[in-house]
């Protein structure tokens, strides 16, 4: 019989399960709105007042941002320290950036701003999972110990 980690044991964990099933639920939810935008931005190209340069930037950049965050989660959910530390940084930095693009006037049609408050409800609640006590506790032991390796 094989030995078990501490570390595998709380992966396997019902509570660790449903947390990162959660996640990659939002993280899907994110890559799917993302990807029909990006298919919009691409029909509606030829019209420079619903599409503009920044909308080509931004909805590809999310498209790419959602990809990532959505690998991130799948190996943190295998147990990678690293991957749950850039996951939880991501998803707080890709929230500010929301609303800073909400909020400022001008750049960004309605539409967009709509899409964007979207996936910011995704993120909110990617970013309450990764940040809530259960995963940091489990992960805060993983990182300790890397933490101690280097050292």
């Amino acid at each position: 019989m094989d030995a078990m980690t501490t570390t595998d044991v709380n992966l396997n964990h019902s509570q660790t399960l449903r947390a990162f099933r959660t996640v990659r639920r939002f993280l899907a939810a994110y890559l799917g709105l993302s990807v029909i935008t990006l298919a919009a931005i691409v029909a509606l190209a030829d019209h420079p007042s619903i599409v503009n340069t920044a909308v080509w930037i931004r909805g590809t950049a999310v498209a790419v941002s959602a990809a990532i965050t959505l690998v991130l989660a799948v190996r943190a959910a295998r147990g990678s320290y690293g991957a749950f530390r850039r996951l939880r940084i991501i998803s707080a930095v890709m929230l500010v950036v929301i609303v800073a693009i909400i909020v400022t006037p001008g750049t960004f049609p309605l539409w967009m701003k709509i899409e964007q408050g979207l996936c910011g409800i995704a993120l909110l609640g990617v970013a309450a999972v990764v940040n809530g006590r259960h995963l940091r506790t489990l992960f805060a032991a993983s990182g300790a110990e890397l933490r101690a390796e280097r050292s």
